[in-house]
């Protein structure tokens, strides 16, 4: 199936998964074609763990929800997704702590998952804003020379499906921003996504 994210907000058809899944909603149809890019304002990021209420991760099924597959955690930032307050229920602890911090109030979940969807769409697109690129926090998106780049603590690391290639200088120059405004603004309020396990290096 077309089921993984891209941080641009592309789906592709790909064998990996990735480190983390997600969910949107019903997605598809009977013959598993992806018929819309969501289905309600909650977008989540899930553990690849089995858990109590849903067992093994499961295959795309008629009237179920579409299991999503990213990269890392910054590219499911990228397409819109917050943690899944189930499964990764310290992580999203410490998003909506962040959140608290950067917005000034305490939000329940139903509230920032309405502001998280108008920030995250522009139509049925994904919505883009601009910034400098070195006043961007750590894990966020942005778009450079027509690629997705991840700002990492000292430079830019190209995105590719499989993972980041080597690290590139961070330009001082307005860009596109991928991850919308708000988590943006999470991050930059001390919350830090999980990066891929392959690339996830301190010196970064």
């Amino acid at each position: 199936m077309r089921n993984r994210v891209q941080p641009d907000g592309t789906f592709d058809r790909l064998p990996q998964r990735g480190q983390f899944m997600g969910n949107r909603g019903c997605l598809h149809d009977a013959t598993g074609t992806l018929r819309r890019p969501y289905s309600g304002k909650l977008w989540i990021t899930c553990t690849l763990r089995e858990k109590p209420a849903r067992g093994k991760v499961p295959r795309a099924a008629p009237n179920r929800y579409t299991p999503l597959f990213f990269l890392d955690e910054a590219v499911a930032c990228a397409a819109g997704h917050r943690p899944c307050a189930e499964c990764r229920r310290p992580v999203y602890n410490d998003f909506r702590a962040a959140w608290a911090r950067a917005f000034g109030l305490t939000e329940k979940a139903g509230a920032f998952d309405a502001a998280l969807h108008a920030a995250r769409l522009d139509g049925r697109s994904q919505r883009r804003h601009s910034a400098r690129a070195e006043a961007l926090p750590f894990g966020a998106y942005l778009l450079w020379q027509g690629r997705p780049h991840l700002r990492g603590d000292g430079a830019l690391h190209p995105y590719t499906p499989q993972g980041y290639l080597p690290p590139v200088a961070i330009p001082g120059a307005e860009v596109v921003v991928l991850t919308p405004d708000p988590i943006v603004r999470v991050m930059q309020a001390g919350w830090r996504p999980q990066l891929s396990a392959a690339t996830d290096r301190p010196s970064w």
